[in-house]
């Protein structure tokens, strides 16, 4: 597929919001709007099509911890409402199938995670589920008269106390390959399984068990059947397969009995049933030996069992959330392509694929009513995410308007989608946000922001960090070099077990395209980024002294320390080979071997509870650059992990990222955090 031709995403009309409301703003964009901003969540429209659930989340500083809380709005636009107090948390709104209640997850009065409804009449919430250990997802059955629900298994009964003992802490206990996971802490045999709930009832009824994890449970159209996808194999901890399973709904002899669907070695996941329950879409990631690398594919396979067809194969591009149109003719699916994520459909029958919602856009959720009308979460480079109805043609319509009085506040960066090419011809793709006032005349400080993953990529959505940079003076460069996903497998294999080669080179050429474009100030340049871009901030600090300041948080340095320490322990054996018989290639990738070359005073950042990439990383790169005398600091936030949640945590890390870019790109006064 070629790659489409540079353009300016700000510069033409922007099609989700009126560009007016972009141009009133008088004021800059400040941290403190971090916590002003609301996150729209997923749409769910009613049955008849007339009212659309969704979340909106946000941040509360007061309080220090995020709070979530449902709303309806009409389909056709108009004044939205809340379903739960300011307060009640709830998430993940599903209405019943006769669009009486609205069913919705949450934690309250210290309990753990249940399902509660709401009568879309009026009137306060009720529990609906009560399990002892909370539940972890649910799904109405097609008449409405039951839940399928995901249940961990419960932890062991605590032996008691002596009398007149204080409880005391059990030992961790752990037997399993794969021991450790991020949130989760060192893992347990406890595993999750599918249950039937009866709504009249409420009894409870488990329908599948064993040493194994089960999710994606989904409901056949006549509500006998349950499809899922689990990985069965004889050690689960030590592939990535998962395979998509049948079980009846109402087996007795807790999923004893199971009908296997595929035998892809890969991943199989994501099922969703025809309307006449005789076929399955689903998403499939066929080629192991590439793991994270390898393009996660639209799948079909008759609901009785067969082969499998790849309809789209030949595009080369990451799909997900398959479901079939509501009159079986096409399949609607995500579809990740080149910066952008789009709404795509396919005749489920074969045929040419049609981009429903497409453009500058990032499309990150969608659901459509039984009378075939479709909403959409998008979001643009200057737009965060709101929910839209989608019309004709693929036009749309608003139907929430969560941050339009923030929009109307504050002066945003211009955001231009850059295509360049790297050291070697390797065309790729970027966006590079200007300056909020920006002068043409000038050249300005220039941060090269780098994304995670590594399989990911930045998108033509709404990025608070790159315009927070560009209010205060910077212009920012983001790339998507290889390892990103969005581009087709080889591009994304091409760092495969060679992390911080070509990648660096294309991070760099994108920094190269702005300092020629005039743009960036070659003197005054800075980089940083979380997790994988932690990672390849650390390359580029190791193969360049450019950089006047750099960020690194939650990345990773001596490779072979990680080992056995995160939760990576098959990707690392799949993709370097174990580190006593391939130590050279753990090695060849560790930046901590060249820390002395490092000459950019540099910032490391993490959570204490971090297992995904733990803080030993930066922990590490610090106590070297210390002893090397060069300029650092170490910033570990207490009980967090990878993401850090704690919104007075996120307030002082973006503190800390101006003021420490202030102080070593700007070259002006510290500011303190």
């Amino acid at each position: 597929m070629p790659i489409r031709s540079a353009r300016g995403l700000a510069a033409g009309p922007l099609l989700l919001v009126p560009a007016l409301l972009l141009a009133q703003g008088t004021r800059s964009l400040t941290v403190d709007d971090f916590f002003a901003l609301k996150s729209v969540g997923a749409p769910s429209i009613s049955p008849d099509g007339k009212s659309v659930a969704y979340t909106l989340g946000a941040p509360d500083l007061k309080k220090d911890r995020s709070s979530t809380r449902i709303w309806m709005a009409p389909f056709a636009g108009g004044e939205a409402i809340p379903m739960t107090a300011a307060g009640a948390p709830g998430s993940g709104p599903r209405w019943s199938p006769d669009g009486k209640y609205l069913g919705f997850r949450a934690a309250r009065n210290g309990g753990e995670t249940q399902v509660w409804t709401l009568n879309r009449l009026g009137g306060e919430a009720d529990q609906l589920t009560d399990v002892k250990q909370g539940i972890e997802d649910f799904e109405w059955s097609p008449d409405g008269t039951r839940l399928l629900l995901t249940i961990r298994d419960p932890k062991p009964e605590r032996p008691k106390a002596d009398s007149g003992r204080a409880e005391s802490p059990l030992p961790v206990v752990v037997d399993r390959l794969q021991f450790k996971r991020d949130n989760e802490g060192y893992l347990d045999r406890r595993r999750r399984h599918l249950y039937v709930f009866d709504v009249a009832t409420r009894k409870l009824r488990q329908i599948t068990s064993g040493d194994y994890d089960d999710g994606d449970g989904a409901w056949s159209p006549d509500g006998k059947l349950v499809a899922f996808s689990s990985n069965r194999t004889e050690e689960p901890d030590n592939n990535r397969n998962s395979d998509l399973w049948i079980v009846a709904a109402d087996n007795t002899d807790r999923g004893q009995t199971l009908r296997r669907l595929t035998t892809n070695p890969g991943s199989d996941d994501s099922p969703a049933w025809s309307p006449d329950g005789k076929s399955i879409a689903y998403v499939t990631q066929t080629d192991v030996h590439a793991m994270w690398y390898a393009t996660r594919q639209l799948a079909v396979i008759p609901a009785a069992g067969g082969t499998p067809a790849l309809p789209l194969k030949a595009l080369d591009r990451n799909v997900s959330s398959p479901r079939y149109t509501p009159d079986g003719a096409g399949i609607l699916f995500l579809l990740e392509d080149s910066g952008e994520h789009h709404l795509a459909r396919i005749p489920s029958g074969g045929g040419a694929m049609t981009r429903v919602v497409a453009g500058p856009r990032s499309v990150t959720a969608f659901d459509v009513a039984p009378d075939g009308r479709i909403a959409v979460r998008a979001a643009e480079a200057r737009f965060p995410g709101e929910v839209f109805a989608v019309g004709a043609g693929g036009a749309l319509a608003r139907v929430t308007h969560a941050n339009d009085s923030l929009l109307a506040a504050v002066r945003l960066a211009e955001v231009e989608d850059i295509h360049f090419k790297s050291r070697d011809g390797t065309e790729v793709e970027g966006f590079l946000y200007y300056p909020v006032g920006y002068d043409k005349s000038l050249r300005y400080p220039t941060l090269l922001r780098i994304h995670g993953g590594p399989v990911a990529q930045f998108e033509a959505a709404f990025n608070f960090e790159a315009q927070l940079f560009a209010a205060n003076g910077y212009a920012v460069v983001t790339v998507n070099p290889r390892g990103s996903s969005g581009y087709g497998q080889a591009f994304s294999e091409a760092i495969f077990a060679d992390w911080g080669n070509r990648d660096f080179e294309d991070v760099m050429a994108g920094v190269d395209y702005a300092v020629a474009r005039g743009i960036a100030d070659s003197a005054r340049l800075g980089v940083g980024g979380s997790s994988y871009g932690g990672i390849r901030t650390d390359y580029v600090i190791t193969k360049s002294t450019r950089f006047k300041g750099a960020i690194s948080g939650a990345s990773e340095a001596l490779i072979v320390a990680n080992y056995g320490h995160d939760h990576y322990q098959e990707e690392y054996e799949a993709e370097l080979g174990l580190p006593w018989t391939n130590r050279a290639a753990y090695e060849k990738l560790s930046s901590f071997n060249n820390v002395e070359r490092i000459v950019t005073p540099t910032l490391w950042m993490g959570g204490s509870e971090d297992w995904n990439v733990p803080i030993l990383n930066s922990e590490q790169m610090y106590q070297s650059m210390k002893r090397l005398g060069r300029p650092t600091e170490l910033v570990v936030y207490p009980g967090e992990h990878h993401g850090i949640a704690r919104p007075s945590f996120q307030k002082d890390r973006l503190e800390r990222y101006l003021a420490w870019y202030a102080k070593y790109v700007k070259g002006a006064a510290a500011l303190s955090p």
